[in-house]
């Protein structure tokens, strides 16, 4: 292994718990004070735009450079992996609803289910992108931490309505920072597997700014959400401009 793909997994491993810290944090957040969903909308907005720009200019052109014509194969596997996990596997999983009341106990542990998946792949992604590229690898990281807030007030939201107590709401919103650091280890260890790793870390984000983000998006009659997914958009486009090479 080459040195400069040692310092960029030890970038990777950093910034995973850095995003992992993420997730606790939106659930400190929940537990310490009732927030305004309002706030954790504004990151929603912005990460939904900023996640569909990364993978449409940055993280699906370089599959195809890894994997060729078949990377986009693997983009659809991984988009519809998670469409899977959430209508099948964990079915009462849906980005904004699972804030409001719940109805039933064993809610609470499907939809822990669901958003550990999607955040392991968010590690998976952390790591995929830096074995790349540290530009990858950093642009990818801060489409994660942008949708890390509000995964860990989901989370912690759910325990809260389902009866569970403060400590509980942390420990689910820890567990989701766990499966980001999984998936940057796993990546990691199974570098030789990058051509399969980064076109279905590219489905999965494609899935979340798409089919999760967004419509949380658009059942908000405001400006300035709109305003803030193409906010998410041009902040990266900028930073291709000015910093990418």
């Amino acid at each position: 292994m080459v040195e400069s793909e040692i310092t960029r997994i030890g970038l990777a491993a950093g910034l995973g718990l850095v995003a992992a810290a993420g997730n606790l944090l939106g659930g400190y957040f929940v537990v310490r004070r009732d927030w305004p969903r309002q706030y954790l909308n504004y990151f929603v907005a912005l990460g939904a735009g900023y996640m569909l720009a990364v993978a449409f200019t940055d993280v699906i052109p370089e599959s195809v450079k890894l994997a060729g014509d078949s990377a986009f194969l693997y983009v659809l596997i991984g988009y519809f992996l998670v469409h899977l996990f959430e209508h099948t596997l964990a079915p009462h999983f849906h980005f904004g609803e699972e804030t409001h009341d719940i109805a039933h106990h064993h809610a609470h542990n499907t939809i822990l289910f669901g958003l550990a998946i999607h955040t392991f792949f968010d590690g998976v992604a952390i790591a995929a992108g830096f074995l790349v590229s540290t530009w990858l690898g950093a642009v990818i990281f801060v489409a994660v931490f942008l949708h890390k807030l509000p995964e860990g007030f989901t989370v912690a939201s759910v325990a809260l309505a389902g009866g569970k107590g403060r400590s509980s709401a942390i420990w689910a919103a820890g567990a989701l920072g766990v499966a980001t650091v999984l998936g940057v280890v796993l990546t990691s260890t199974l570098r030789g597997q990058l051509k399969y790793a980064l076109p279905l870390s590219a489905g999965v984000t494609v899935y979340v700014a798409a089919t999760d983000l967004l419509p949380e998006v658009n059942r908000e009659p405001n400006w300035r959400m709109a305003l803030l997914v193409f906010a998410g958009v041009a902040s990266l486009l900028i930073l291709q401009r000015l910093v990418h090479v």
